[in-house]
């Protein structure tokens, strides 16, 4: 690990970036590369690692059980993430690994969604044709890392990406640039909670494969 001027270990940081087609992308690309230029920061590109979705769980988990912070870098696809980040998330963060008995590796750690929107922000609206609210899609963030012990950081959002200016793209990289470059010491960080506790009772999940419920 890189060593901090103080003699600290540096923050790890492993960016879990998902795009289905990088050609096409006129932020997240840019995200991508940004944290690929920066010290201690482990770049995961899951379409260009794993164009046939068969994930390497163990490399996987062993990567996001070393680190500090774990970054979803995402377009938002149908108020979600890409099918892959999805199933990196069902396959990786398994029962008794991320959570449940024993689920106990990725406790402590910080979990920061870094995405972007096809529509304004002013679509995202009870008035508007996506009649919700940002905020209102992201309890599944919110709670996958509540489920494994993480604290879930302010994400850092840019709508109305297809439409967006050279200059706003920008100076979104730039904003993200910091922010990753400066993780632990964000200013907002003494106000935000602990990393939660949810508990899964065993009976709850008897020894069956997953997906046969």
């Amino acid at each position: 690990m890189d060593e901090m001027a103080t003699g600290q270990t540096a923050p790890r940081v492993v960016l879990l970036a998902a795009h289905p087609n990088w050609r096409e992308s006129r932020v997240n690309r840019l995200l991508r590369d940004r944290a690929a230029s920066l010290p201690g920061v482990a770049v995961r590109d899951l379409y260009g690692a794993y164009p046939d979705y068969d994930i390497d769980i163990a490399a996987e988990q062993q990567q996001a059980g070393g680190a500090d912070l774990i970054v979803l870098l995402h377009p938002i696809q149908w108020y979600s993430m890409p099918a892959l980040q999805k199933l990196w998330l069902d396959e990786v963060l398994a029962y008794g690994w991320a959570y449940g008995p024993g689920g106990t590796a990725l406790q402590g750690k910080d979990l920061w969604l870094v995405a972007t929107t096809g529509g304004p922000e002013s679509s995202y609206h009870p008035q508007s044709y996506n009649r919700y609210f940002f905020d209102a899609f992201l309890p599944p963030y919110e709670q996958t890392a509540a489920l494994c012990g993480m604290r879930f950081l302010p994400p850092l959002l840019l709508h109305g990406a297809h439409r967006a200016s050279p200059d706003e793209i920008t100076q979104h990289v730039q904003v993200f640039g910091e922010r990753l470059a400066s993780y632990p010491d964000w200013p907002e960080m003494a106000e935000l909670d602990a990393c939660p506790a949810c508990e899964v009772p065993q009976v709850d999940r008897p020894a069956v494969t997953a997906g046969s419920q």
